[in-house]
């Protein structure tokens, strides 16, 4: 099963026997929060999940999006209705990185059958896709995680990936270098990490890139054999875990990212366009 689906093919399935369970993962750092934007318009059927409560842990020395214990995780899906025999389709505004997150949360969780649309919400709009508001009560899903279905990194995984294999740095190619740094304690990047912004994955309308563009690129940048991804707390990091599923590359995700990283005074940071 391919790891992206169109609008199209969306409505198509959502008016079968069995339409997937919907999640609404609407998410902008810093704000608005998502729930109103849900309530004001979302597709019909579809459950809200708020990242930062349901998608991550407490923030910490863990990074800002840790992944939140694994009983509580399978709790919140249970609640937005996800079952263990039905696909799960997730979608965000239009960026998809929020989208990702939970594609790779439930996947990495074991649930076998997760997709993304490709475009999130602006993508069902322009397709004509009808919306609901409000917010209806969700059937209990029975959804029990067991973690370790995809390669998991922790910060000593992903400093010996980038020695060993190929560690991609997906934020800004700013932040990579070190020019600047918006949000945590220390700018630069893991020594080794090769610079590959996820916003290069993508057209200007948020849907991806042609599989085969996706692997030329991730070609051009040394992924083969293994590969792993962090950002800055793990969330657009996923959204390029997602993009090499879609290239046919299977790679692992450093949840912690340059977050957990840098927390920690005692990791060498590297600066500048070379991996170093």
């Amino acid at each position: 099963m391919k790891p992206i689906i169109t609008a199209v093919e969306l409505m198509n399935v959502a008016a079968g026997e069995r339409p997937p369970v919907l999640l609404d993962v609407r998410y902008q750092l810093g704000g608005p929060p998502g729930r109103p934007q849900y309530e004001a318009g979302h597709i019909p059927g579809a459950a809200y999940v708020d990242l930062d409560a349901e998608l991550a842990g407490p923030p910490g020395a863990r990074g800002r999006h840790p992944l939140p214990a694994v009983e509580a995780f399978g709790a919140a899906m249970r609640r937005a209705g996800v079952r263990s025999d039905r696909e799960v389709v997730t979608y965000d505004g239009g960026t998809g990185w929020a989208a990702a997150r939970a594609w790779w949360m439930l996947r990495w969780a074991g649930h076998s059958s997760v997709r993304v649309l490709d475009g999130g919400l602006a993508a069902w709009t322009a397709r004509g896709g009808a919306l609901a508001t409000g917010a209806p009560p969700v059937e209990e899903g029975d959804f029990a995680p067991e973690p370790g279905a995809l390669p998991l990194l922790d910060a000593d995984g992903a400093a010996a990936l980038a020695r060993r294999g190929v560690l991609l740095d997906a934020r800004a190619g700013e932040r990579y270098r070190g020019e600047t740094e918006p949000i945590d304690a220390v700018a630069g990047h893991i020594p080794g990490a090769v610079s590959a912004p996820t916003t290069e994955n993508v057209t200007e309308d948020g849907r991806f890139r042609p599989a085969e563009e996706l692997a030329a690129r991730f070609a051009g940048l040394g992924a083969s054999g293994e590969v792993g991804v962090y950002c800055g707390s793990g969330v657009s990091a996923a959204h390029e875990v997602l993009a090499l599923a879609v290239a046919g590359i299977p790679a692992a995700l450093y949840a912690g990212s340059w977050s957990e990283w840098s927390a920690d005074r005692g990791r060498p940071v590297a600066t500048g366009p070379q991996p170093g």
